[in-house]
């Protein structure tokens, strides 16, 4: 995948940490949202992830009775989606703002919690679940409730690609059409860069509880919310946790000012005033200059 290194940490940081509780990808049609989304599940899982359907019911997501048993008198419950994206590690959610509120809220609480609760028409089951959420939406058609932005842990803008990665990303897919179906060595050696990034964020996903976090940089997450006038608390929380996980990847062993600068626009930008009633999702070069000043 050619550029969007936000897009890629984003989702790299919600692998390593499933509590930081799920990514929001905003951008125009075009941008491949979708194709990076897809391609990570591949690389970490092995295959694409559960994809939730605009119109999906109640019974396609928390499970419920098998409509065509039911009707030969046999009670044979159907597992819904998010059991499926707790095996399969990850649910995908495609125009996420077109979604009925009700329904993302049930995912966005599943994900919070890690339990699955089913208490409907004579089924009472709870299991717990964890899996990597991502949506993503186009600004155009709509924004998304300030107070189901607020519970995507992570959020990225996706920009269109600048002159040289526009090139660059016409010659890769041009090349990957002429050697997908032959012995290339070019694919063999992106396939082993694959296999060496999953390996590293499955060690990074094992050890991100060991890596030291002092009480100054707590402080510098909080000053940062603060300065930024997030709203609520789950901003600085979620930028301790999306830290915590960058320093694990990068095999640090404490939490950095420098990984705090890092993930801090991902974790704060959905959670200023303007987003919280309803305006537009910026992150501007004051606030980038206001982070320097910060974090230097």
């Amino acid at each position: 995948m050619v550029g969007q290194p936000d897009l890629k940490l984003a989702l790299e940081l919600n692998y390593i940490a499933p509590r930081i509780g799920g990514v929001l990808i905003s951008g125009q049609r075009g941008t491949a949202k979708s194709t990076v989304v897809r391609a990570f599940s591949l690389m970490t899982g092995g295959e694409l992830p559960v994809t939730l359907p605009i119109n999906a019911t109640d019974d396609r997501v928390l499970g419920g009775w098998e409509l065509d048993a039911l009707m030969r008198g046999e009670a044979r419950t159907q597992r819904g989606l998010l059991e499926e994206a707790g095996d399969k590690g990850m649910l995908y959610i495609d125009e996420v703002n077109l979604l009925d509120d009700h329904i993302v809220n049930i995912i966005l609480d599943v994900v919070s919690t890690g339990v699955l609760s089913v208490q409907r028409e004579a089924i009472d089951t709870v299991r717990n679940l964890s899996f990597g959420l991502v949506g993503t939406m186009n600004p155009e058609e709509g924004g998304l409730r300030p107070q189901l932005l607020d519970r995507f842990g992570l959020m990225v803008a996706v920009s269109e690609l600048d002159r040289e990665l526009r090139r660059a990303m016409v010659l890769t897919v041009l090349r990957f059409d002429d050697e997908a179906d032959t012995a290339s060595p070019w694919l063999e050696e992106g396939l082993a860069a694959d296999r060496a990034l999953r390996d590293r964020l499955v060690v990074a996903r094992g050890t991100v509880q060991d890596v030291r976090l002092g009480e100054d940089t707590v402080q510098l997450c909080a000053d940062v919310a603060t300065q930024l006038h997030a709203v609520g608390h789950r901003g600085e929380l979620v930028t301790v946790w999306a830290a915590r996980a960058l320093a694990a990847f990068e095999e640090a062993d404490e939490v950095t000012a420098h990984h705090v600068r890092r993930v801090a626009p991902l974790s704060l930008r959905h959670r200023r005033p303007e987003a919280a009633h309803g305006g537009p999702v910026e992150w501007t070069e004051e606030d980038s200059e206001l982070l320097d000043g910060l974090l230097g």
